[in-house]
């Protein structure tokens, strides 16, 4: 590749890099230090070939999670947050600015429009107002004060409507995710790692105190809160709205995955409720679902049983009701998986086992006249290995995805001590 046909993303980074570091120098992941010094902005990772570009300069900033989108639908900008509230970084210039401050809580950048979703805390912490942001103009506007213990966590493809949940009542599970707005501990700082370290007791003990549970949707423009579940004492969460089509809405049924069948989609006028993955073997296993960027396919990580046998990314087409299982090894595994813009390669985050940031090759099984109805189809994937994670805590998830122009895979990490981002080259590197 020669200068004039590489992405202007690149170059300002590989421009940058060589004005920062001395010729020649080779950058591997750091053990952090008691004070760590800032990370470098560029280097080529020595045990795959392929560049990393650290697009973040606060420490303790973070792209968004896995299957909530980050991007404007021009592909040129990037949300993410920091330790002072959220901030835009242009993808084309690598030029960053804050936008908005104080407590908040990102949702979604929109499918139509350069919009950011957010919701903010108020002084009572069991109610939160809900926000947006312009990441062309930096304008803000409030949308809505929410129900009590309400939270918003998904906007709908045409923006028009968000969809979240309250714990209804005065019902708690001892503090273990309880419905206030303000319990958001996923940001990586020195006494917080993201995930807490006792989450599969916190987990255990919300299933079981079966607090009930509205989950609603909120009109954007006239902040009307409409009920599609009331009174459910399954914990329903990860709402996720289809990216193509605006009345549809994926849910969860949350708990240890081996006690649920848990992805489910519903209408938002509440009809067709239906479970799209019906677990047929003991700790048979189904989650950390996402939408394909069609908004037609659902996919999600399969296990037979708990502890990564027979693992497959899955898939579930909701207008053919085509399923597609694509196996793939132990060393293969991720805390989570994503798909490209144009649903042909899949990304994982690796994992204490596998810790690698990675890149799948989806390969078909040769179908040779198979008979009978409904089946699925079969294949596995082809590994590759982008990023060395081997220096970073895994309780902080890395959550990959795509950059729009899938020539970048844009996850976050702690290799150097603090949290940023980082997004690494799908392609490998032409010269170290």
């Amino acid at each position: 590749m020669n200068a004039e046909n590489m992405p202007r993303l690149l170059r300002t980074m590989i421009l940058s890099a060589a004005l920062s570091f001395p010729a020649g120098a080779v950058f591997a992941a750091a053990t952090p230090a008691t004070t760590p010094a800032e990370p470098p902005t560029s280097w080529i990772d020595p045990d795959t070939g392929h560049r990393v570009i650290r697009l973040t300069q606060e420490p303790g900033s973070d792209s968004f999670y896995f299957n909530y989108n980050g991007y404007t639908p021009d592909g040129k900008k990037m949300a993410y947050s920091t330790p002072a509230g959220i901030s835009v970084l242009n993808l084309v210039t690598m030029e960053a600015k804050s936008l908005v401050t104080g407590t908040v809580k990102t949702i979604i950048v929109g499918s139509k429009t350069p919009t950011l979703y957010y919701t903010q805390a108020t002084d009572d912490p069991y109610f939160s107002t809900l926000w947006c942001v312009n990441l062309d103009t930096g304008a803000i506007r409030k949308l809505a004060d929410l129900p009590r213990r309400a939270s918003v966590v998904t906007i709908n493809a045409d923006e028009t409507l968000g969809a979240g949940t309250f714990i209804e009542g005065d019902a708690n599970a001892g503090g273990a995710y309880d419905g206030t707005p303000a319990q958001t501990p996923s940001r990586m700082t020195a006494t917080n790692l993201g995930e807490p370290e006792n989450k599969g007791e916190l987990m255990a003990r919300r299933l079981a105190a079966k607090l009930p549970v509205t989950m609603f949707t909120i009109d954007l423009k006239s902040g009307q809160v409409k009920p599609l579940i009331e009174h459910s004492t399954d914990w329903l969460n990860h709402l996720q709205f289809s990216p193509a089509d605006p009345t549809l809405l994926m849910y969860c049924h949350e708990g240890a995955w081996q006690q649920v069948d848990r992805i489910w989609t519903i209408r938002t006028d509440g009809t067709q409720d239906q479970l799209i993955h019906k677990r047929t073997m003991e700790m048979e296993i189904a989650g950390h679902e996402w939408w394909g960027a069609d908004g037609k396919t659902l996919f999600y990580q399969l296990h037979f049983p708990r502890g990564g046998r027979v693992s497959f990314i899955a898939s579930y087409n909701v207008a053919t009701q085509e399923r597609v299982w694509l196996q793939y090894n132990p060393d293969q595994s991720s805390i989570h998986d994503n798909s490209s813009p144009d649903g042909k390669l899949f990304c994982g985050d690796g994992d204490n086992n596998s810790p690698w940031i990675f890149l799948f090759h989806p390969v078909m099984v040769q179908d040779r006249q198979s008979v009978g109805a409904h089946l699925i189809k079969g294949g596995y994937l082809q590994s590759e290995k982008l990023v060395n994670m081997a220096k970073h805590n895994y309780r902080l998830e890395p959550n990959p995805s795509f950059t729009p122009d899938m020539k970048f895979i844009v996850f976050r990490s702690n290799m150097f001590g603090p949290d940023y981002a980082f997004a690494v080259e799908v392609a490998k590197a032409a010269t170290k």
